[in-house]
């Protein structure tokens, strides 16, 4: 399980979960009802899967993560029922994070002619409302224009929240993090200047750079510095460049 002193940023989602831990693990709080879910968005390495996986260890609760691929079935009723089973599971393991990842991908109603994603998206819609169970939802999403307003709106979960690109000492906090995950005195790093260089990277670029600025160093049979990490930025080109119109 991931911790959020594994994930940089994100301190108003830290903030927010922090104020209903007490709650999610069963502290009697009158007038307070327990929290449902969140919507975690950004483009593709910005940390909303981390971040899914630092909830549940945040709360200390197991977290089921449930993939919509795996669900689908040839025969007619068995995805929603494979669906209807999943949800089940998470009632009787709650309190539990369940973790709907890339959440589009299943209940995109978008060039759906066959009707199976709203029949998920119904099945869903229904448990969500009906549930008494503590059953915390973290859903990812890429592209929030591929989910139907009925799912996103006020009620059905708590809070959006918005995985940007991480800014400068957000990126120096991250650096920090993967450099000490591998055993490097992360004093000995100009982390300034990383940070610096490595504007418009998402967190998975920044953690790739560490790890191939690591191999040159292990290839050359020299100690990982400042100079191998700040070659590894500067060859990389970022999401958030190669694919600006989309990202932007």
């Amino acid at each position: 399980t991931s911790h959020f002193a594994q994930v940089g940023g994100l301190t108003t989602l830290k903030a927010w979960l922090e104020e209903r831990r007490p709650v999610m693990l069963g502290e009697s709080k009158p007038g307070l009802d327990a929290p449902k879910g969140i919507l975690l968005l950004g483009i593709q390495g910005s940390g909303k899967s981390l971040a899914a996986r630092a909830v549940a260890g945040a709360w200390s609760l197991p977290l089921l993560r449930l993939d919509f691929g795996a669900l689908y079935n040839k025969y007619f009723g068995e995805t929603e029922r494979n669906l209807r089973d999943a949800l089940a599971l998470a009632d009787t393991m709650s309190p539990c994070i369940l973790w709907l990842d890339e959440i589009e991908k299943g209940i995109s109603t978008r060039r759906d002619d066959s009707g199976m994603a709203q029949r998920l998206l119904g099945t869903l819609l229904t448990w969500m409302a009906e549930r008494r169970s503590r059953a915390f939802i973290v859903a990812t999403s890429n592209d929030i224009s591929q989910l139907p307003p009925e799912l996103v709106r006020k009620g059905r979960l708590d809070e959006i929240f918005f995985v940007d690109l991480p800014r400068e000492s957000t990126r120096a906090e991250i650096f920090a993090i993967h450099l000490a995950k591998r055993g490097h005195d992360v004093e000995s790093f100009d982390l300034g200047t990383l940070a610096a260089l490595s504007e418009g990277f998402s967190g998975a670029e920044i953690e790739q750079a560490v790890v191939s600025a690591m191999y040159a160093a292990a290839a050359a049979d020299e100690t990982l510095a400042n100079a191998g990490i700040e070659q590894a930025v500067s060859s990389t080109n970022p999401l958030s460049i190669v694919m600006r119109e989309r990202v932007l």
